[in-house]
């Protein structure tokens, strides 16, 4: 009976594809959707191995495709395809759990009426052509595997590299909910990380700094100081204050200021000379959940995916919800 139930649900999950008639990190921003019926949110989804309905933002189509495909796509987005086939496979863990979470608890993409999209900036990155053999072979090795923690998929962040220890969802994403308790600062080993990812260097003119305020609401006639106020458990600035008295939350200004450039909120130091404020820090990324580098680096250990997972999320079990 248990398992009729849930086969309905997906069956009322997958109604949209009969209707269709017909961090890769930077994209150009795309037109905002015309708002169409969105898929009804399933509960937890179990074999077999679903279909779901992709939006594909290169070309405006949705997709219909199975899932393990989707995710082999999302894996060579997201990862470098040649890594170590256990980073692949944590990976693979990680966009199956992201994407089974955002179905379960919103239909997917309901502004696009799709449960994924290939569009970074609303769900996942995606490159099917960057697809290889060594990317099929971590996704089959984890094929239908979903963390969860206390029997729901979590939220499965992850970032390039944590320069050395991860942040909770508050200090690295200002994460407005309660901090997830799977979610803990954790030494990270990120040493195999590029050189300019380890430890760099940024300047930014007065006015690009007024322009990124500016985007959060945060305007000022100029910027005659800038410094780090507080910062979070993991040693991330958490905000930032301009002019002696403005205060300026991190992570959102990093966004704004271009989170290519002001690589990470792991900072030593931040400095103002003349019309330039430089900042000088290590690491790329938010720093939430799982490193990419510092699975990298277990899976040349010899850790397997799931050790990888259960070490970036406390407290957490790896559960197949199909074979």
């Amino acid at each position: 009976m248990q398992s009729k139930k849930l086969m309905l649900a997906l069956s009322l999950l997958l109604i949209p594809v009969f209707l269709i008639t017909g961090c890769t990190l930077f994209r150009s921003p795309q037109p905002k959707p015309t708002p169409a019926p969105s898929p009804a949110p399933a509960k937890n989804i179990q074999g077999p191995e679903p279909n779901i309905v992709v939006f594909m933002h290169e070309t405006g189509e949705k997709k219909t495709m199975k899932i393990e495909d989707y995710i082999a796509g999302v894996v060579a987005g997201e990862m470098k395809p040649d890594w170590p086939i256990e980073a692949l496979a944590a990976q693979a863990i990680i966009a199956r759990t992201y994407t089974i979470e955002a179905i379960e608890t919103k239909g997917g993409v309901p502004e696009r009426g799709t449960q994924a999209s290939t569009d970074i900036k609303e769900f996942q990155a995606y490159s099917a052509q960057a697809v290889n053999d060594n990317v099929r072979k971590a996704v089959q090795m984890t094929r239908g595997m979903v963390a969860v923690y206390q029997g729901k998929p979590i939220k499965s962040w992850f970032h390039a590299s944590a320069g050395g220890i991860t942040a909770n969802a508050k200090e690295g994403l200002n994460y407005k909910e309660e901090n997830p308790a799977y979610i803990q600062s954790v030494q990270s080993p990120d040493d195999l990380a590029p050189d300019d990812v380890k430890n760099w260097t940024v300047s930014f003119s007065q006015q690009e700094v007024m322009a990124a305020l500016a985007k959060i609401g945060k305007k000022v006639a100029a910027v005659e100081s800038f410094a780090i106020q507080e910062k979070g458990q993991s040693g991330r600035a958490t905000i930032f204050v301009v002019n002696n008295g403005v205060q300026v939350p991190a992570p959102e200004f990093r966004v704004a200021i271009d989170s290519t450039k002001l690589k990470s909120l792991l900072l030593d130091k931040v400095e103002m000379a003349g019309d330039k404020i430089t900042f000088t820090g290590k690491g790329y990324g938010h720093g939430v959940g799982m490193s990419q580098w510092g699975a990298h680096k277990m899976a040349k250990e010899g850790r397997k995916p799931e050790e990888i997972i259960t070490y970036y999320f406390k407290g957490v079990t790896v559960e197949k919800r199909w074979e």
